[in-house]
C-alpha cells in the first residue's frame, strides 16, 4: 500500500512539474510584447529596450512590437537597440506611432533595422545627419568621420532588411525627412497602420527571416498583447542619462559638498550633495565625458575655495568663473550640454561662491563676539583693588585685571585688552 502512494505521489509530482515548465511557453505562445520608447534613445532606454527584447524571447513570444516615437539619441545607445533587434530568435516590428510621432535620427535606422517596419499615419522619418545632442554642430573633421561611418552601418542594416539602402543614406548624409505615405513608396517601410490592431491584421502570415537565416510565419490570430513597463531603475537612469540633467546633478553636487566643508555639522547640503554626485558620476559612465572639461570644472572650485584664503583683488574668482565656463561647455564629447543651461548654472555658482567670500571676509574682518577676545570693549565692576592689581567682574564672570589708573571697589571699568588670564582695563567714562 506504501509502494502504491510512493508510486502515486511520484507521478502527481512529475506532472506538476512539467505543467508550471510547461505552463509559461503554452501562454505565451500566443502573445506579442508591446514595448514603447519615447523620447531620447540614451542608456536608459537602450536598457528598457534591449531587456523588453531579452524578456520576449525568454518567455517564447509570438511577436516583440516597439512602438517608437524619438527625435533620436546617442549612437552607442542606438547600437545597442539594432543589435538587439537583430539577434532576436522572435521577430520585432518597430512601430512609428501615434500620429504626430517621428522617427528622427538614431530612431530611423532603429526602424529599418526591425524585421517589418511600420509607421502610422501623420508620421514621419528621417533627419539623420549626426549632431550634437543640444542641436550642435560637432565640428567638420568629426562630423565626416560619423557620418561616414554611420553611413555604412544604415546601409549594410537596409540591404540586410531588403530596404531603400539608398534613401537612408541621403537620411544621413544630407537630412533629408519624409512622411509616412512616402517611406511606403520608397520602400523603406513596410506598411502602414492606423493602431496596433490594424498592424497585428495587417502582418498576419507574412513570413520573415530571424538570425541564423530561420523563416518563420508570423501568426497573431488570437494574440495577446502585453506592455512590457520600464522598472524603476530605468526611468532613473533614462532620466539622468541627459547630459543635462547630469551637468546639474553635479554642480549640485560639488556645491552640496563644498558648502558641507566650509560648515561642518549641517549635514543636510552634504548628503544632498553626495547623493547627487555619485548620480552624476553614475551617468558620466554611460555619457562621453571629456576629462579635460572635468578638470576645468574642478579648477574652477578650487580657485573659488583659494579666494576666501588668498588676497588676490578678484582674480582668482575671475580664472574661476572662466574655467567653470570653460569646463561645462567642454564636459561631454560630440554631445552638448544646453548653453541656456550652463549659463544661468555657471553665474548662480559663481554668486554662490561670491556670498561665501563675502561672509568668510567679513567674518576676518569683525571684532571675535566669542571667546577671550570676545571681552574687549565689554563692561564690567571693580570687586577689589590695590595698587595697580586687582579683581573685576565682566560678563557674568570673575577676572584678574591690572590699569594704569588709579580703581576703588565698585568702579565702573571697561575692558581695554587681555594678556593671558589678566584683563587690561581703564575707568568707565561718565556720560
Amino acid at each position: 500500500m506504501l509502494l502504491k502512494l510512493n508510486k502515486i505521489f511520484f507521478i502527481l509530482a512529475v506532472f506538476f512539474i512539467v505543467l508550471a515548465v510547461a505552463k509559461p511557453a503554452f501562454s505565451a505562445k500566443k502573445k506579442a510584447v508591446l514595448i514603447k520608447l519615447e523620447g531620447a534613445i540614451n542608456p536608459g532606454s537602450a536598457g528598457y529596450v534591449v531587456r523588453g527584447i531579452r524578456y520576449a524571447n525568454n518567455i517564447g513570444a509570438e511577436l516583440i512590437i516597439i512602438q517608437l516615437d524619438t527625435p533620436g539619441g546617442l549612437a552607442s545607445s542606438m547600437r545597442q537597440i539594432i543589435k538587439a533587434i537583430l539577434n532576436s530568435r522572435v521577430p520585432v516590428v518597430v512601430y512609428v506611432a501615434p500620429s504626430g510621432a517621428g522617427a528622427a535620427s538614431a530612431g530611423a535606422i532603429v526602424t529599418i533595422s526591425a524585421h517589418i517596419a511600420a509607421m502610422a499615419p501623420g508620421t514621419n522619418i528621417g533627419a539623420a545627419h549626426p549632431v550634437g545632442l543640444g542641436g550642435k554642430d560637432i565640428g567638420k573633421t568629426m562630423t565626416e568621420k560619423v557620418v561616414n561611418d554611420m553611413a555604412s552601418y544604415a546601409r549594410g542594416i537596409a540591404r540586410q532588411r531588403h530596404r531603400n539602402a539608398k534613401w537612408i543614406e541621403m537620411a544621413i548624409r544630407e537630412s533629408v525627412s519624409i512622411t509616412a505615405e512616402e517611406a511606403l513608396k520608397k520602400h523603406v517601410i513596410d506598411l502602414i497602420a492606423d493602431d496596433i490592431s490594424e498592424l497585428l491584421r495587417k502582418i498576419d502570415g507574412r513570413t520573415v527571416s530571424i538570425v541564423g537565416g530561420k523563416k518563420i510565419k508570423i501568426n497573431t490570430e488570437g494574440i495577446s498583447i502585453e506592455t512590457f513597463k520600464p522598472d524603476i531603475r530605468d526611468r532613473i537612469l533614462k532620466t539622468i542619462s541627459d547630459p543635462n540633467i547630469a551637468y546639474i546633478l553635479m554642480m549640485i553636487g560639488l556645491t552640496g559638498l563644498y558648502f558641507e566643508l566650509a560648515h561642518p555639522g549641517a549635514i543636510l547640503p552634504g548628503v544632498l550633495g553626495a547623493i547627487s554626485l555619485i548620480l552624476a558620476f553614475y551617468s558620466f559612465h554611460t555619457l562621453p565625458v571629456n576629462y579635460a572639461g572635468l578638470l576645468l570644472i574642478a579648477l574652477g572650485i578650487i580657485l573659488f575655495i583659494l579666494e576666501i584664503k588668498v588676497t588676490s583683488y578678484g582674480m582668482l574668482t575671475i580664472g574661476g568663473i572662466i574655467s567653470l565656463l570653460l569646463g561645462s561647455m567642454m564636459l561631454f564629447d560630440n554631445i552638448k550640454v544646453s548653453l541656456s543651461l550652463i549659463m544661468p548654472t555657471v553665474a548662480m555658482f559663481s554668486a554662490f561662491f561670491l556670498g561665501i567670500t563675502y561672509l568668510a571676509i567679513k567674518a576676518h574682518r569683525e571684532k571675535p563676539i566669542s571667546g577671550a577676545e570676545g571681552l574687549i570693549g565689554e563692561k564690567g565692576v571693580v570687586e577689589r583693588w590695590e595698587k595697580d592689581k586687582g579683581l573685576v567682574f565682566v560678563h557674568g564672570e570673575y577676572w584678574n585685571a591690572e590699569s594704569d589708573e588709579e580703581l576703588a571697589p565698585g568702579d565702573k571699568v571697561e575692558v581695554k585688552g587681555i594678556k593671558g588670564l589678566t584683563l587690561n582695563v581703564k575707568k568707565e567714562k561718565k556720560a
